[in-house]
């Protein structure tokens, strides 16, 4: 919504669309796929005919595509009824690791509203090779180390997601080790280096090997990284963590620099080889950025702010390293605990143009409410005045209506104050509340208006019946302004029709 200058920002303004009521809801969604990189402009269906409509019928119905996260991903075409690719769509962008990538959306169409639930798949090319953290890796292996001993590696990273994604990773040809492939709990695949013969520093120091990463892609693509192993004299034991995985709460609106957790490895060797050292072991950018840890007290602290609607639970995993280059692995799991700190939001899916003053049941507004949070703290209440003659109506899932009683009379009544809240059920409860009083002039049966701007203001009919005279009093919400704001304006006590969605 754009804001326009000198207006207060704690208003909004809505426009009501007026329509006979009748709401149909298809039940199963409509499924079309593309593939990422494909051009914009590409057809993607025919909705007319998938729909089961008639000719014609989008356009006569005001058909509209609206997705989810209110971005448009397709044009539609309303007179050949045809979908276009608006533009070129990354999947890796788009849902990062997640598989399959689908964006929701809804066909909503006017006269009678009706809604047909769609999703769009992207389907995920091969366009991205394994690549691993840094070009070369150094390993520390005592000669003592006995055959069957595993060195856990640093992992590639492959954006791409199925068969396109990691698979495996193999090693140039050696006497002394092999390479395994993992896979990770979060269906990540981590390379272990597995020692098969004993070691003689005296005999051979060090050894360069080549570690490979491959994807399942035809043709298949990959990533390499030199592995420098320096054979050390003995240290008997790698630090291990007391616990892990670790644990542990943290609230969203957790103070930076707060310290989180505290973690503790113990090494048996005494002197230099039993002395531990602390890090993050292999993060990622995100991780990096919102935790530091201290590499001598094991102490993680928070160094970038926590938003629980990005980003749920963080698994972070970490190493102790003792002085003779030994070390051993652990995980913590910080959970981000939601607070509501976010407001509901309002928006305007269907707006009129008119109202006749004797119309029956007709529908002012169709609008969606959606609450960032999660559980209570994103439940909401939806309300209008006590006094007036409309009512909300729940159409689907979180859009409403609002729509009059029955038929108005300009002559008995030509103004009312109309104030639309929306609240939170969370603690402590957060509203957007439309502020009221705003005087809604109807229509005289035989006059016509023209909206200025399609967001809801304050309306009133003036002047003789007849005369068809429709203007605009006051912006209902913020950041807007009305044509005219000559209007007494009275206080609203009450609310009534209130619904609870999750």
């Amino acid at each position: 919504m754009e804001k326009l200058n000198g207006i207060h920002p704690n208003k909004q303004v809505m426009s009501f669309t007026f329509m006979m009521f009748l709401s149909r809801v298809w039940s199963e969604p409509i499924h079309y796929s593309v593939s990422e990189e494909t051009e914009g402009g590409a057809f993607v269906a025919h909705l007319t005919k998938d729909l089961g409509l008639g000719t014609g019928e989008l356009a006569a119905r005001s058909a509209q595509v609206v997705f989810d996260d209110d971005k448009q991903y397709l044009l539609l075409d309303p007179q050949t009824g045809d979908l276009f690719l608006r533009e070129k769509l990354d999947r890796e962008e788009l849902c990062g690791p997640a598989d399959p990538c689908v964006l929701h959306f809804q066909v909503f169409l006017e006269m009678p509203v009706q809604f047909f639930q769609g999703e769009l798949w992207v389907q995920d090319i091969n366009d991205h090779s394994p690549m691993f953290p840094a070009e070369e890796v150094l390993l520390k292996i005592p000669e003592n180390s006995q055959p069957g001993t595993v060195f856990p590696l640093k992992l590639a990273e492959d954006l791409d997601v199925g068969s396109n994604g990691l698979q495996k990773y193999t090693i140039s040809p050696n006497s002394h080790f092999h390479v395994l492939t993992r896979n990770h709990s979060e269906g990540k695949k981590f390379p272990d280096l597995v020692q098969d013969k004993p070691l003689d520093r005296e005999e051979q120091a060090e050894y360069s090997l080549t570690l490979t990463a491959l994807d399942g892609g035809s043709p298949p693509r990959s990533g390499t990284v030199r592995v420098q192993i320096l054979i050390m004299d003995v240290n008997d034991n790698a630090p291990e963590f007391v616990h892990t995985p670790y644990k542990v709460q943290v609230l969203e609106n957790c103070s930076l620099n707060s310290p989180i957790f505290s973690v503790l490895a113990r090494d048996m060797d005494a002197g230099n080889f039993g002395s531990v050292s602390y890090g993050l072991f292999q993060p990622s950018d995100e991780i990096e950025q919102t935790f530091s840890m201290n590499a001598v007290t094991g102490e993680i602290q928070l160094q970038k702010k926590l938003d629980f609607e990005k980003i749920k639970s963080y698994h972070v995993e970490i190493e102790a390293t003792d002085g003779g280059g030994l070390s051993g692995k652990g995980t913590v799991v910080i959970e981000v605990v939601d607070v509501n700190d976010n407001a509901p939001e309002l928006t305007i899916t269907s707006l009129s143009s008119s109202i006749p003053e004797n119309a029956s049941e007709t529908i002012v507004s169709i609008f969606k409410i959606r609450d960032r949070d999660s559980g209570d703290n994103g439940k909401t209440t939806c309300s209008i005045p006590d006094n007036l003659p409309f009512i909300l109506k729940q159409t689907f899932k979180n859009f409403y209506t609002l729509v009059t009683e029955g038929p108005l009379d300009r002559e008995t009544r030509a103004e009312y104050n109309i104030t639309i809240t929306v609240t939170d059920l969370g603690t402590p409860r957060l509203k957007t509340q439309h502020e009221g009083p705003f005087p809604a002039r109807l229509l005289d049966v035989s006059g016509a208006g023209t909206l200025a701007h399609s967001y809801q203001y304050e309306v009133c009919l003036s002047g003789d019946s007849g005369t068809g005279e429709f203007k605009f009093l006051k912006p209902l919400f913020p950041n807007l302004v009305g044509l005219d704001t000559g209007s007494e304006t009275r206080e609203n006590p009450n609310c009534r029709n209130s619904f609870v969605i999750s």
